[in-house]
């Protein structure tokens, strides 16, 4: 049994998210409830939750100043939020869990399925100062959560210079020459970072343009990256390819 506190500061949706995990979540116990950034810090250092359901959006702050109060996070979170793209973006590069609301029922087993997990404090803290990370610096220096098999690593985005699938895992090569074996697919990593000026050559590769040297015009054609790395283009995408060449 996961002892929980949810913080929401709208009374009616708190308690409709209260009802929806009572019914689908028997094994959470709710042991209190708050309705700002102020009274969720009280609680929390009063009751000592295992799990928080944080609402990001407060009158009086957001659930990032909740955390950022009681740091080092001993103890696990589920996001509650909106539709609030930034954010949303800030959960994933950092793998942190959220929920939209309102609540979707297959979701929220989910999630708490993995909160029931046993997690370190070592990759909490990395994850928590990966999504501070994100919230304070610009775009371009956004950092990434990558898991391996032996441990979790923050890296920074623009030191990716390209990324190679390998079935159900994903290699990160890294501009000072170490590569990591992440345990997630290529497709769940190019919906974060084409964004972030990376591009979808081929089906087993992504490449980060900031590390384009040149480009072989044989063939579908050959990326070569500045360390010398040739990367396949494959030919549904060379027409994609070349107009982004056109506007750098």
């Amino acid at each position: 049994m996961l002892r929980a506190i949810i913080v929401d500061d709208i009374d009616v949706v708190r308690q409709k998210n209260i009802a929806v995990i009572h019914k689908f979540c028997p094994n959470i116990a709710i042991i209190d409830q708050a309705n700002s950034v102020a009274t969720g810090v009280d609680s929390i250092k009063k009751f000592l939750p295992d799990l928080v359901f944080l609402d990001v959006e407060m009158n009086d702050g957001t659930g990032f100043d909740i955390l950022q109060q009681l740091a080092p996070i001993n103890f696990k979170v589920i996001f509650i939020t909106g539709h609030q793209e930034f954010a949303i973006k800030a959960f994933r590069f950092s793998a942190i869990d959220y929920l939209l609301k309102p609540l979707d029922p297959e979701e929220l087993v989910e999630a708490v399925k993995k909160a029931e997990e046993t997690l370190n404090k070592e990759i909490l803290e990395i994850k928590f100062n990966t999504l501070f990370s994100n919230l304070e610096r610009p775009k371009n220096l956004q950092k990434l959560v990558l898991k391996t098999a032996e441990r979790v690593y923050s890296v920074n985005i623009q030191d990716i210079v390209r990324c190679e699938s390998d079935k159900n895992y994903t290699t990160f090569y890294l501009n000072d020459g170490q590569s990591l074996l992440a345990s997630t697919t290529l497709k769940e990593y190019e919906s974060m970072l084409v964004p972030m000026g990376f591009f979808r050559s081929h089906q087993s590769h992504l490449i980060n343009m900031a590390y384009f040297d040149h480009f072989i015009k044989s063939d579908s054609g050959t990326i070569v990256m500045k360390d010398k790395t040739h990367i396949p283009l494959a030919t549904r995408k060379k027409e994609e390819f070349l107009t982004m060449l056109n506007s750098l």
